[in-house]
């Protein structure tokens, strides 16, 4: 009897022993509280009450960085949100050396995020939106380095302006666009007038040239009989008349 209680509380032992680390993890095992190794995936032994271990997810993270106010260089202020993606590289320093890398993480991206913003014009904040993300990712993967995470990526998925900034930037792209619409249609003047220009000279170095193009003209113009035309006579056609009676 006794031998069957003692086979049974080894099995028991033994049972409570085995730990499953599943493939995307790694467990930090502790001996007599002191660090002593990394588990790998499968089926692990650790010791009851002297050994101790902690799962940590090897997998990439996505962390939403909620809206943070920040005021940019020029002084205005705007809410920006973004996701940062990230993973642990080491396990034993994301245990060892910060209390809570979820939370650890977060918090430096958030500060990062409006430290940067600060750092830039509105117009470099809506324009370089994915050089600003990288000089975040840059300094906040530097930041937990030492505590064996691995930045890969933010993204800053909003910006949000005032309403009043709202109104601004709307009337400075409309004037941008009046501005542009009065330039194009002063080029088509210039290339008309200059057009216009060579057509004249043409018609007044060519002899009878501009009463072809005055009859050519009329032509066009009777093919609706509703317009009332005004007959200018050509100086040259006065001149021929005038040389007609000389002749006479």
């Amino acid at each position: 009897m006794s031998g069957t209680f003692i086979l049974t509380i080894a099995f028991l032992f033994l049972l409570a022993s085995i730990k499953q680390i599943n493939q995307y993890q790694r467990g930090v095992k502790f001996t007599f509280g002191k660090y002593t190794g990394i588990m790998e995936p499968g089926w692990r032994i650790v010791i009851p009450i002297f050994q101790s271990y902690q799962k940590i997810d090897m997998r990439v993270k996505a962390v939403d960085v909620p809206n943070q106010e920040a005021i940019t260089r020029d002084n205005i202020s705007v809410n920006v949100n973004a996701v940062i993606y990230y993973k642990v590289k080491s396990a034993e320093k994301a245990i060892i050396e910060v209390e809570n890398f979820y939370y650890a993480v977060s918090q430096l991206a958030q500060t990062t995020m409006r430290n940067v913003v600060g750092e830039v014009n509105l117009d470099e904040l809506l324009s370089s939106r994915d050089a600003i993300a990288e000089k975040i990712r840059l300094i906040v993967d530097e930041a937990t380095d030492a505590w064996g995470i691995e930045v890969n990526s933010v993204e800053l998925k909003d910006v949000t302006l005032p309403e009043e900034m709202k109104r601004v930037i709307g009337k400075q792209a409309e004037a941008e666009r009046e501005k542009r619409a009065v330039i194009i249609k002063a080029e088509g003047e210039v290339v008309a007038s200059q057009n216009l220009a060579k057509a004249a000279k043409t018609l007044s170095e060519a002899n009878g040239a501009f009463h072809l193009r005055t009859l050519s003209t009329l032509n066009d113009l009777s093919s609706d009989q509703s317009n009332t035309i005004v007959f200018a006579i050509p100086i040259e056609v006065l001149r021929a008349l005038e040389g007609f009676r000389k002749e006479k």
